[in-house]
């Protein structure tokens, strides 16, 4: 027998209607809502954070530090940054200050750098003097482009280099002008000695007037010797075979003629001339 439980009145179910889903629309509007409120929050932080790097102390520039300097000194090099010192590190153009280095003759190569917070880092690669260039009657430290680096002087002593005459024109009016084949023939013959040390110590003077003909001169020996543009080592070795042979048949050279590989010319000196012109038979 079913026996039913009176209701109790005090537990009422409520009454619950089925939720009604948003449309897609709605779901997109808020989630695009919320985005671009957390992108205002985070670039409002981001715009206070730059002005505050901006105005920033420990961003400017305080230190400027110098590498790859032999004979520039570090202080000719500040000397092309002054104004460096104090700018921001972040906004400053270092291309601007990178020009300003490379204005020095000494400078061949440099580059820039920041090193937070407060660095410059100056890296430079300074050109290699090979000769002294004779021009005008003055004397200027040169490189293998026949640019000239600085005047000549008692500071650059410690430079054990031969001289070359004929690098450049000399117009009647305005500096003189370097050109370039003959700087060009300079270089080939300085780089091709460089690799015998004992004969690039017997080197006194070159001569590239002609940019196919250089001339040199030995020390302690007046005879000019013509190399022509090619095998240079070659050639002054084979002068120096045939000296002693040579200056007993004619004692008083002016020059001798080594670009033909099969002969050897040699022009007597003046005095030599005038011997042989003054005897009669």
């Amino acid at each position: 027998m079913a026996v039913a439980a009176p209701a109790d009145k005090r537990f009422r179910r409520s009454h619950v209607r089925p939720s009604r889903r948003r449309p897609p629309w709605v779901t997109r509007l808020l989630t695009a809502a919320r985005l671009l409120t957390a992108t205002g929050v985070l670039g409002g932080a981001g715009w206070y954070a730059a002005q505050a790097m901006n105005d920033a102390e420990t961003l400017r520039v305080t230190d400027i530090r110098v590498r790859g300097n032999q004979h520039l000194a570090r202080g000719e090099v500040l000397a092309l940054l002054v104004g460096l010192e104090g700018q921001h590190l972040l906004h400053t153009d270092l291309e601007v200050w990178r020009r300003r280095v490379l204005g020095s003759p000494w400078v061949e190569q440099a580059a820039l750098r920041r090193v937070l917070p407060s660095t410059v880092e100056v890296v430079i690669r300074e050109r290699r003097p090979i000769a002294i260039g004779r021009i005008r009657g003055d004397l200027y430290l040169v490189d293998e482009q026949g640019l000239v680096i600085d005047e000549y002087g008692p500071n650059y002593a410690q430079f054990d280099l031969p001289i070359v005459d004929g690098l450049a024109d000399t117009p009647p009016a305005g500096e003189p002008l370097v050109d370039p084949a003959r700087a060009g023939l300079a270089a080939d013959l300085l780089r091709a000695l460089d690799r015998q040390p004992a004969l690039m110590k017997r080197i006194s003077q070159i001569d590239v007037a002609s940019a196919h003909d250089a001339v040199v001169l030995l020390d302690q020996d007046p005879a000019l010797v013509h190399v022509g543009d090619q095998q240079f080592v070659e050639r002054l070795q084979r002068y120096l075979e045939l000296h002693e042979a040579l200056h007993s048949r004619v004692p008083d050279i002016e020059y001798v003629d080594l670009r033909f590989d099969d002969r050897v010319y040699v022009r007597p000196g003046k005095s030599a001339v005038q011997k042989t012109s003054g005897v009669r038979p």
